[in-house]
């Protein structure tokens, strides 16, 4: 009888465990999703490849959650081929992303507007470490959840970046920094989907 009781409580602090990890993770990915579109779509607008990199970034990071989501209370093997999807899914997106900024470099195009870049990403910035807090507080130790705060963890230092580059936008009067950046977010992306790749193995 009392092995009994210790299993059903177990299963109940299993439960419980889930359901905030399931709060936790409907929180991120509605805000990333929402980002998602307020980049992309101020990003085109203001010519910013800074941001139409982030807003994938922020498309990525929402299916990874997603995914995450899907794990939530299922077995290890379930979590670790979870991460190991997410990366494959952060990988390709940033391989896309690099080829339009190469494309972007070739061609002539005016400087992107310094003042949507900064505010957007101002942002963005506040959005995510809010993101980074709700996920670290979780302090889980699981693959699919430590994937998670490796993304939210690079949107943070993105977001620094593109501010950064909208600074130097406004003082060079050239579309090179923001396009520089671009680079930079896509690179830390792929450094991100190898890190998430390790812990699908």
């Amino acid at each position: 009888m009392p092995v009994f009781q210790g299993e059903k409580l177990t299963i109940s602090q299993d439960n419980l465990k889930s359901r905030a990890q399931s709060k936790v993770l409907w929180t991120v990915l509605f805000i990333n999703f929402g980002f998602f579109i307020i980049e992309m779509t101020t990003g085109l607008i203001s010519k910013s490849m800074g941001l139409v990199a982030d807003s994938l970034d922020m498309l990525a990071d929402a299916f990874v959650y997603g995914l995450a989501l899907w794990a939530v209370g299922s077995l290890d093997i379930r979590k670790k081929k979870v991460a190991k999807l997410s990366g494959y899914i952060q990988l390709v997106l940033a391989v896309l992303g690099i080829i339009e900024v190469i494309r972007r470099f070739l061609e002539f195009k005016t400087f992107p507007d310094f003042r949507v870049m900064i505010g957007i990403s101002f942002l963005a910035l506040t959005a995510n470490s809010i993101c980074l807090y709700l996920l670290q507080k979780s302090r889980s130790k699981e693959a699919h959840m430590k994937a998670t705060m490796i993304f939210t963890s690079n949107d943070v230092i993105i977001n620094a970046g593109i501010i950064l580059a909208g600074i130097l936008v406004l003082l060079t009067r050239s579309k090179y920094p923001d396009l520089v950046v671009g680079a930079i977010v896509f690179m830390i992306v792929i450094r991100g989907a190898f890190r998430i790749l390790k812990l699908g193995k």
